[in-house]
């Protein structure tokens, strides 16, 4: 059957995902499951925490009537009101449930921002690296992605970003702590960002959104994750519970608007039709019962840490080389070979999966995510000493 020529350029521009996915099943075959180190996806393998556990009960044993219909494509008032509370503690200003929309993750609610604000041509600049689905999401709304390196410590380049404004520029995406390099931007950083966009926007007469997609925004080792309201006043958060409640197939995630943006109001109302049209709707009724009183919960980040710890110590000793991540799920380090794919083959000499830079934007860069269970990084290790003496570490 033909499929649309677009999607069809699409599928085989992200094809090496499919090639890792059919590689990855090839060695599984082979050898087995257990014996096959897959670092290719951030699917984290712990539980929620178990206060998620006795609300779901609770629900399950106290059902509410009508709890399973359609409700506001804004989502149910308690659970905007109960987020914006949360928003609200780590920033300066109030947010309130009129500024929140409930969403389908984090994916939901870029979509869902792209395509409030998008005109077709309008450009919208990303950092490289960055997650792999942002120059797709940002072509379903007609929009064109300008990618922005940044600096070697991943950190975002000011001068680079003030350079590649246009006067068709509507929104920046920002990724803190990042996929896939698990940097966090600081806040004086994001301070001079918001100053330096201000300038631009009264400079070329456009208004210039920060998205700022923050799925790992309470998986920090210690670092102080920036509230982005307090930095760039035309701001809005993405977001999902994927990784903080550890429910990524729950599809859960909400976007909040800025109270200081100009026309928030117009915005939020453009925001709701398009979490309809685009076919969310609304997001999973019964998932918006259960994290209205968890915005308080997270899992444990040092379990994450100690996974961190476990693979950064150990390959930086061996001599791969790499920024440390600041919270997160992933480490990025350089190639030790020219060629990144060439060093992800090789790599599988050795049954270990890992995921090519040029995916993300950033060549020469390999990605692994280390939400996996202890004891697979703890067995993988004596291979991972193999491959460095292969590649000459």
């Amino acid at each position: 059957m033909p499929i649309a020529a677009k999607v069809k350029d699409c599928i085989e521009s992200a094809s090496w995902i499919r090639k890792m996915f059919e590689e990855g099943a090839a060695l599984r075959q082979q050898f087995g499951d257990d014996q096959v180190f897959d670092f290719t996806l951030g699917n984290p393998t712990i539980e929620p925490p178990p206060e998620l556990h006795r609300e779901l009960k609770r629900l399950a044993d106290h059902p509410l009537p009508g709890m399973h219909r359609y409700m506001n494509n804004a989502g149910y008032e308690e659970t905007r009101a109960a987020i914006a509370a949360g928003i609200s503690e780590h920033c300066n200003q109030p947010v309130t449930a009129a500024q929140v929309v409930m969403t389908c993750g984090a994916g939901a609610a870029l979509n869902v921002v792209l395509k409030t604000l998008l005109n077709p041509g309008d450009e919208v600049i990303i950092l490289a690296p960055f997650f792999v689905e942002y120059k797709f999401y940002i072509d379903n709304h007609s929009g064109v992605a300008v990618t922005v390196a940044t600096t070697e410590k991943f950190q975002p380049d000011l001068e680079a970003i003030e350079s590649a404004i246009s006067d068709r520029t509507r929104a920046l995406i920002i990724n803190s702590p990042n996929n896939p390099t698990g940097v966090i931007y600081p806040p004086a950083t994001l301070v001079a960002l918001g100053e330096m966009l201000q300038r631009k926007q009264r400079e070329l007469g456009i208004p210039i959104t920060v998205i700022s997609d923050e799925p790992y925004a309470k998986i920090s080792f210690g670092e102080e994750v920036a509230n982005i309201f307090d930095c760039v006043p035309n701001s809005i958060i993405a977001t999902s519970h994927s990784k903080d409640l550890a429910l990524p197939g729950e599809r859960i995630g909400y976007l909040a608007a800025n109270p200081a943006m100009p026309e928030v109001e117009l915005f939020m109302q453009g925001a709701i039709f398009c979490n309809r049209v685009l076919g969310f709707v609304n997001a999973p009724a019964l998932m918006q019962r259960l994290v209205a009183g968890l915005q308080h919960c997270s899992v444990d980040s040092e379990i994450y840490r100690r996974k961190r710890d476990l693979l950064y110590n150990k390959l930086t000793e061996l001599g791969f080389e790499m920024v440390k991540p600041g919270g997160g799920f992933y480490l990025f380090p350089k190639s030790p070979l020219a060629d990144e794919i060439e060093f992800i083959r090789l790599a599988q000499k050795f049954r270990i999966l890992l995921v090519p830079g040029s995916g993300f934007g950033a060549p020469g860069y390999f990605r692994i995510a280390y939400c996996v269970e202890d004891d697979l990084i703890v067995r993988s290790l004596p291979l991972w000493e193999q491959l460095a003496k292969e590649v000459g570490l």
